[in-house]
């Protein structure tokens, strides 16, 4: 929450409410120059509340107590406009929560490409009794990252994004290959497997 702000210039100072007898005696004057540090935060933010309570346009010391409302945890070595954008587009994630096209937003937002995602499930309609079910028996999915340069990219906080994204019973395999310069992608420096959950 937001507490005093160095140097914030109150809109409604106190000394000015007093009658004219007392803007002579400067204790009271400078007693309530100490209350307008206080109270001048308060009365910004009431001013400007709209504002305030946008992510887009909110304070960077609101914008995580905003987030909090719409059960976001923005990572606050993030780039302010990537944490605003994440806030924005909540209610939206939310709804789209783990699908494998939520998860795909989400990976991309993290790490600015798109990622390629197999699943082991599947869905499949017959009128024939006892037909094989679609998809693998074990439920899995596999995110596979082609990049530039696969030591750049933050495994563990990619990581810890898909275990966030995926339904909690879902094993997860994160794959981080290199991209070439003709769009093919080479198998040096795959990653390999992890995350897998029971």
């Amino acid at each position: 929450m937001r507490g005093t702000v160095p140097g914030l210039a109150s809109p409604h100072p106190l000394v000015e409410l007093l009658p004219a007898l007392y803007l002579e005696q400067d204790f009271i004057g400078r007693f309530l120059s100490a209350l307008d540090d206080v109270l001048a935060p308060v009365q910004l933010t009431l001013d400007n509340l709209p504002a305030h309570l946008d992510p887009r346009s909110a304070p960077e010391d609101f914008l995580d107590w905003v987030a909090q409302w719409v059960a976001v945890e923005p990572r606050r070595d993030e780039p302010v406009a990537r944490r605003r954008a994440a806030v924005t587009e909540a209610v939206s994630q939310h709804s789209r929560r783990g699908t494998r096209g939520g998860l795909s937003d989400a990976v991309t937002r993290l790490t600015g490409t798109v990622p390629e995602i197999a699943e082991s499930g599947g869905s499949a309609w017959s009128p024939t009794p006892g037909t094989d079910l679609p998809g693998d028996e074990r439920a899995r999915v596999v995110v596979r990252l082609r990049v530039a340069d696969p030591e750049r990219v933050d495994r563990v906080g990619v990581e810890e994004l898909i275990e966030g994204e995926i339904p909690a019973h879902i094993g997860y395999a994160l794959e981080i290959l290199p991209h070439t310069a003709d769009g093919a992608s080479g198998m040096s420096g795959t990653s390999g497997t992890s995350g897998e959950t029971p």
